[in-house]
């Protein structure tokens, strides 16, 4: 247990949970997004999120957390305005996800490339959160380690490919956690590879080389 988990999360706002934990998924949205800001950004909220999310500054921080701020940047406070003056559109949907913990956000967006995703996760209280689908595909992370992200098709030997770069070229990289999910047999599928430091860029620019790797992303500790 470290220092947090009894204080509660350095932050703007009123609830670890309504705000800092969405400012932390919001930003796991960025990540995805390699930084960019999004032409759209479609926010459907569930449970409580969307009892409560105006009076706890829910929007605000989840928009915050997209556009790259921390829990504890004093831009969350104007996030609405701060969007719309970037030419961010943006909506809030109230929806009961069926299964989902009672604090959770589905943000779909899409980039001004047209390239889209989605990330479905919950906060799930101190300001920790739990990610649970990314682009449809189950994955189960919680921004609290390193995380590489392998999008990839299903195919023999994609696996031993990105564990063989990591264990000749990157041997001083510890796996923590990893995690495969694909939509079908020999459909797209996805690589959850959480390790204990920071690896080098490089290590990203090597996975996407390999063959039947679409793309490759390195979500920092949010």
């Amino acid at each position: 247990m470290n220092v947090f988990d009894i204080i509660g999360p350095v932050m703007i706002g009123p609830s670890s949970s309504h705000t800092a934990g969405a400012v932390r998924l919001g930003r796991v949205v960025n990540k995805l997004m390699d930084g960019a800001l999004p032409k759209k950004a479609e926010i459907t909220l569930s449970g409580s999120f969307a009892q409560t999310y105006k009076g706890h500054g829910t929007d605000r921080a989840l928009l915050a957390g997209i556009m790259g701020y921390h829990s504890y940047s004093p831009e969350i406070r104007d996030a609405l305005r701060i969007a719309k003056d970037k030419g961010i559109e943006f909506s809030f949907i109230k929806e009961n996800i069926k299964g989902a913990h009672p604090n959770t956000a589905l943000i779909r967006y899409v980039l001004h490339d047209g390239s889209e995703g989605a990330m479905q996760g919950a906060s799930i209280g101190g300001g920790n959160i739990q990610v649970s689908r990314i682009n449809g595909m189950n994955v189960d992370f919680s921004g609290d380690n390193n995380t590489l992200l392998v999008m990839h098709e299903d195919k023999p030997g994609v696996i031993a490919g990105v564990t063989n770069i990591m264990h000749w070229e990157y041997a001083d990289l510890n796996i923590s956690n990893f995690h495969l999910s694909r939509e079908s047999k020999g459909g797209k599928a996805i690589m959850t590879i959480e390790i204990d430091s920071l690896p080098p860029e490089t290590l990203i620019d090597s996975i996407r080389r390999l063959d039947n790797v679409t793309n490759a992303l390195l979500i920092r500790r949010v």
